[in-house]
């Protein structure tokens, strides 16, 4: 009986984790040297890109006005664009005044006392009872959900028209998105800034896992770990702008409760429209088993989806509107 071939030292070595015993050390290192040479081309050149416009004579109050204008005109763009998106998307039709006159004369004693141009009036079969404003050419557009007049008294539907006609008063359309617009601008910003560290650093880690043999550890080496934290750097960034954004629009919507409340006299009946709309919108818990409890939302949860929600909770909403009836000597009922 013959004995097995002796395995060969070579063969019979371990490959370490996250080792390629592909290449040779030659390769590798022709490897390395090429992909540091690359990215730190790209590094200097980043460099000498920046410092050409630093040196160039540019003025620093020129340069912030062409972004700004350059910003603007970006977010009317946006705007214009998105806008006419939502409509086409939308199963809308207008509502003549002649099939709906009270609801034409409500909008049009609103639009008078806010002194803007009567919105067009368009009624689409939405998911769930709701309204919004858009800012369409020449006149602003008011979207409302036709189960609305099923589910509203003829005071709520006019407080709810007047909370959209604050938004068209206010541009805040136009506002949201050029601040969305400065937002990104700054993320951007922060990216460009910070390409030659990543660049240099990303060559480094490279090379350094080559050099090693192990092409794919580069993340686990000092400068791979460098750049990880540079990219998590500007994840924060955008996660702060984002929580700005959001808080600013939340801060818009209690602006527009407080003029609807102002305009109609009545934020009793706000308060009430809100909480038909939240009702209405929560599925309802029929058929179920007593025993059934479904999934719970924590408290910390509930925290994470308020601070990226565009509206406040509705609670909070009739609670500042039960504030501001209880100014005016009016009380409403607060759930």
């Amino acid at each position: 009986m013959s004995s097995p071939p002796p395995r060969s030292r070579r063969s019979a070595r371990s490959v370490r984790p996250g080792r390629d015993p592909g290449p040779g050390l030659v390769a590798r290192v022709l490897v390395g040297l090429a992909l540091l040479a690359f990215y730190g081309v790209l590094a200097a050149g980043s460099v000498v890109v920046f410092t050409s416009l630093w040196q160039g004579g540019l003025d620093p109050g020129v340069v912030v006005l062409g972004i700004g204008v350059g910003t603007l005109v970006a977010a009317y763009l946006s705007l214009r664009l998105g806008t006419q998106r939502i409509l086409s998307q939308l199963d809308a039709r207008e509502l003549s005044e002649a099939r709906a006159p009270a609801v034409h004369r409500l909008l049009a004693d609103l639009a008078d006392a806010m002194e803007i141009d009567r919105p067009r009036l368009l009624v689409a079969r939405l998911g769930e009872p709701n309204a919004f404003a858009l800012a369409t050419r020449g006149r602003g557009t008011v979207v409302v959900a036709a189960s609305l007049f099923e589910l509203l008294d003829g005071g709520e539907i006019e407080a709810l028209l007047a909370h959209e006609l604050a938004h068209l008063e206010r541009r805040d359309s136009l506002v949201q998105t050029a601040v969305l617009s400065v937002s990104q601008l700054v993320v951007v910003l922060v990216e460009v800034l910070l390409s030659p560290v990543v660049f240099l650093v990303t060559g480094i880690a490279l090379s350094l896992a080559w050099f090693r043999g192990a092409p794919r550890s580069w993340p686990e080496t000092v400068p791979g770990r460098i750049r990880r934290r540079l990219e998590s750097g500007v994840v924060l960034v955008g996660v702060a702008v984002t929580l700005l954004l959001r808080a600013h629009a939340r801060r818009r919507e209690f602006a527009a409760d407080r003029r609807a409340a102002e305009v109609t006299g009545r934020p009793r009946a706000l308060a009430s429209a809100l909480r038909k709309l939240d009702r209405a919108s929560k599925p309802a818990a029929v058929g179920r088993s007593p025993l059934w409890h479904g999934e719970v939302e924590s408290d910390a949860e509930r925290r994470l989806r308020e601070y990226f929600s565009t509206h406040p909770p509705t609670k909070e909403r009739i609670e500042r509107l039960a504030d501001i009836a209880a100014d005016s000597a009016t009380r409403i009922p607060v759930e």
